[in-house]
């Protein structure tokens, strides 16, 4: 565990805004699988490098990236539609989606502090409850923020702003879970406290301007007492 000094003094902690792949569950070694085929589909030398890079942020800009720089002459629209409906079927299909080893004993420690969460995924709409259901962490997530909800994917803030005010809690009380340095820097650029998760099916991810950096669910646990967690919403139910 690393932290930044940075974080002393800052605003109380009132909402739990969670990445959803490669935090929620570890998807991201799926999806790699899953575009580099595509990628071979349509003749673009991806390097690995470049594709680790692109963790966190929406497909829309990720392709888009592609085809200019490999001069694909494919339409997006129509490479999204067959990479989208290659993903789904995976995903349905997949035998191992599960959440990761310890997210439902935090999640549920949240919710007995009644800390309300939110999930912010770039990933469809669609894929985000499949993902939910088949991990039965959909019970938990009535706040899902998709980046076809904003106007600016990852390392933009837009999609945690969303999901700040649609929680009703002020950004500079929400802390989030992230993987990737795309993920952070949105996370940091809407001005919230921000967990980096170190997830090695997520690639070599810079964290560095992460407030806390772990590598498991049972780290964050034995931190959860130092954090500063505040009192909110009192309707909240104080148990699932």
């Amino acid at each position: 565990m690393k932290k930044n000094e940075e974080a002393k003094g800052d605003p109380s902690i009132q909402a739990v805004i969670f990445d959803m792949d490669g935090v929620l569950i570890d998807s991201e070694p799926i999806y790699f699988e899953i575009e580099r085929s595509s990628f071979d589909h349509f003749g673009a030398a991806v390097t690995q490098e470049e594709h680790h890079s692109s963790v966190g942020v929406t497909l829309e800009s990720m392709w888009q990236q592609v085809i200019d720089k490999y001069q694909v002459k494919v339409p997006l629209e129509e490479i999204l539609a067959y990479h989208q409906q290659h993903v789904m079927e995976k995903m349905l299909t997949h035998p191992e989606l599960t959440a990761m080893p310890g997210v439902e004993r935090w999640i549920k420690w949240l919710h007995e502090q009644r800390i309300p969460i939110a999930v912010a995924s770039s990933s469809p709409r669609s894929l985000i409850d499949l993902i939910m259901e088949k991990t039965g962490l959909g019970f938990y997530f009535e706040v899902r923020m998709t980046g076809e909800e904003v106007e600016h994917g990852k390392p933009s803030p837009d999609i945690f702003l969303a999901a700040a005010e649609r929680i009703g809690v002020s950004p500079a009380n929400c802390l989030v879970i992230e993987d990737s340095r795309n993920g952070v820097q949105a996370a940091k650029s809407a001005g919230m406290r921000c967990i980096g998760y170190h997830n090695p099916g997520s690639g070599n991810q810079d964290l560095s301007k992460a407030d806390v950096q772990i590598s498991s669910y049972d780290e964050l646990w034995t931190l959860k007492d130092t954090l500063p967690f505040g009192i909110v919403a009192p309707d909240l139910p104080s148990s699932i």
